[in-house]
């Protein structure tokens, strides 16, 4: 009787001490859940197959994750909502399908030769003239006027990504290589990483130990590393960076949807839902964030010539002439749904098609023009365009919970170049004569800036922003 006594009390113990560890267990499963999960990131299942374990391991010294820029945003008012990970991919899968009946889409003009420069460096009235596209038989310039100086095997397998294509560039060793987090466990089968790089940044990635000097052909973690010659570009890194930030279109042309992501950047959401919320959903054709601080065109160009962003000043102000001469307005409620004018562009997501296509490569004639500041061109690009874009500008604050955004690398490996690179940046100052003719103001932008201070004027103070 006795042992029968503790046979049932050793169960009872057993169960009890079972029931006390399930719900232990659960109770830290949920707050990890809770803790992990920004309130502004809504997922339909919390438990979607997200990969856990690190996806490369880097030296020490390289140093990838130092220098993380904080956020000031505690609050969220624009959450972002997740359909169920495995939902979004077989949707995903069966648009890739879908998309191979797809035939309308623009028309480039082909590589004659060896160009004067990769964009063709077409004067202001040509380049305004492809703005209407209503024609799709016409060809529009975009880029590749000189053959792209990638190998061949890289150009194969860009040519081979058929779905969603996640973009970075890193040129003149300006920033370090970040893996993405938050992968769905199905999601490297149907998502290419491509990193986009110089020679500088290809000798440091071997100074770290990170690729082989005896190795043809490179990846890091996720990411496809594909060398550029920049030689047969630009001089300006950043001006080659643009390349693969708004032709991505034609560097992946059997891509349906691609994502940029600024090398400054971590992402720390799956592409797939970002593209499926930001883009599927939205029925848009391109999604950005809003700038966290300006509205109008005009402010940016002012920040961009006071904090030296682009050196020669007097090209900046002859910049913003042209686009007022020829349109360029303020932004106001006139132009809903366009919720500003001014985009925080290190974030791109698109869907690769007529209107979204014809926009990269208006914008990137641009940038070749003028500067590769793009968000000086974005807007007048976006309001002459014909057909319009269908444009998703979400908030800063979804875009500091998708991301994590660090400093630019503080040293860079090549002295000399930024020595060569410092000595041809001496700020060139505006000319007195290009806003003054005989002692009144002749700007082309005096009504932009006459309507733009009376709109920032009477505009109430954000709360959030």
């Amino acid at each position: 009787m006795g042992n029968l006594i503790t046979l049932t009390t050793s169960k009872h113990l057993f169960l009890c001490f079972s029931l006390f560890y399930l719900f232990f267990t659960y109770l830290f499963l949920a707050l990890y859940v809770i803790s992990s999960q920004s309130k502004c990131l809504l997922r339909s299942h919390p438990f979607d197959p997200i990969q856990s374990s690190s996806l490369f391991s880097y030296p020490s010294s390289y140093g990838q994750h130092k220098y993380a820029i904080s956020t000031s945003r505690s609050t969220c008012s624009f959450p972002l909502n997740f359909s169920d990970y495995w939902y979004v991919l077989k949707e995903i899968q069966n648009l890739r399908k879908s998309h191979e009946c797809s035939t309308r889409n623009v028309r480039y003009m082909q590589m004659q030769g060896a160009g004067h420069s990769f964009g063709g460096n077409l004067s202001n009235h040509l380049r305004f003239s492809y703005f209407d596209h209503q024609n799709d038989s016409r060809e529009v310039p975009c880029g590749f006027f000189k053959k792209f100086p990638i190998s061949d095997s890289d150009r194969i397998a860009m040519e081979k990504c058929e779905s969603v294509v996640v973009v970075s560039a890193i040129f003149n060793d300006h920033d370090k290589i970040r893996q993405p987090r938050g992968l769905g466990s199905q999601t490297l089968e149907n998502v290419c990483f491509s990193m986009f790089i110089d020679d500088v940044t290809l000798k440091g990635l071997q100074y770290h130990g990170l690729i082989s000097t005896k190795s043809s052909g490179y990846k890091i973690g996720v990411w496809r590393i594909v060398k550029v010659t920049k030689e047969d570009l630009y001089h300006n890194p950043a001006m080659n960076g643009v390349i693969p930030k708004y032709l991505v279109h034609r560097l992946f042309p059997n891509s349906q949807f691609s994502v940029w992501i600024d090398a400054k950047l971590q992402l720390m959401v799956d592409p797939l839902l970002l593209i499926h919320s930001l883009v599927i959903s939205q029925n848009a054709d391109m999604a950005i964030s809003k700038h966290p601080y300006f509205v109008h065109t005009m402010e940016e160009a002012m920040a961009t010539a006071r904090w030296k962003k682009w050196w020669d000043v007097n090209a900046l102000k002859m910049q913003m002439e042209t686009y007022c001469a020829n349109g360029l307005q303020p932004w106001s409620s006139s132009k809903m749904p366009y919720s500003s004018d001014v985009p925080d562009s290190a974030l791109i997501l698109r869907k690769h098609g007529l209107r979204s296509n014809l926009f990269s490569c208006l914008i990137f004639n641009e940038l070749e023009a003028f500067n590769p500041r793009d968000q000086l061109a974005f807007a007048f690009v976006r309001d002459h365009m014909n057909p319009k874009l269908k444009l998703n500008m979400f908030q800063v604050e979804v875009f500091e919970q998708v991301t994590v955004e660090y400093r630019h690398n503080l040293k860079p490996s090549d002295v000399s170049i930024a020595k060569k690179l410092s000595m041809t940046r001496k700020t060139v100052r505006a000319e007195p004569d290009l806003l003054h003719e005989n002692g009144s103001c002749s700007s082309k932008c005096q009504q932009y800036l006459a309507t733009m201070w009376g709109l920032i004027n009477n505009a109430p103070r954000p709360k959030n922003e």
